[in-house]
């Protein structure tokens, strides 16, 4: 990735972002701090990744969808190492998200307006629905759709639904892609 004026990438502590050079990163974004962001990702319009308090790690081909802010808990007497966010290969998180100090698994989603809080883990192909909020410590499991405030079990996700994930996962490859050759034209 080339450094644009439009685009905050900020050291802090001495802890520089880590971008792999095909992930897009879209105008408005600021990422600060202990981040990596791997290959293919996409981080959209006007969010805000910031590593200051611990790390984040985001894997190849998620996307970050516009206005999301990703952020992390620092370490504390009760807990030495913090909470971290972890966040997998080909995950979808909705825009106008909250994601703070959790782990998401590969394949997992998040969606429009949703919050996941510290200490929470979504698993591998687990949803969290729009404007569901999941409180402190709670875990998502596979094929899982939790919904609500704060957010329930609410039934398991279909072939057809996950199916429908990674079509969307493939999509904002593609859109990261037509963006950027249009702001490089």
């Amino acid at each position: 990735m080339t450094h644009r004026p439009d685009v905050s990438i900020l050291p802090f502590r001495g802890k520089y972002p880590r971008i792999h050079e095909s992930a897009y990163i879209a105008p408005g974004c600021r990422i600060i701090g202990d981040v990596e962001i791997g290959p293919e990702a996409s981080v959209w319009y006007n969010c805000v990744i910031r590593g200051d308090a611990n790390r984040i790690v985001i894997g190849a081909r998620t996307n970050i969808q516009d206005g999301s802010v990703v952020h992390c808990d620092s370490p504390k007497l009760q807990r030495p190492e913090g909470f971290p966010t972890i966040i997998g290969d080909d995950v979808l998180i909705g825009h106008l998200a909250m994601v703070h100090g959790c782990i998401l698994e590969d394949r997992a989603f998040v969606g429009l307006g949703a919050i996941v809080m510290d200490g929470c883990r979504i698993a591998s192909d687990g949803m969290l629905a729009a404007g569901a909020m999941l409180s402190p410590n709670k875990v998502i499991e596979s094929r899982q759709l939790w919904m609500g405030r704060p957010a329930k079990y609410a039934r398991d996700l279909t072939d057809a639904a996950l199916a429908d994930m990674q079509r969307g996962v493939q999509g904002y490859v593609q859109n990261a892609k037509l963006h950027l050759a249009e702001q490089n034209s």
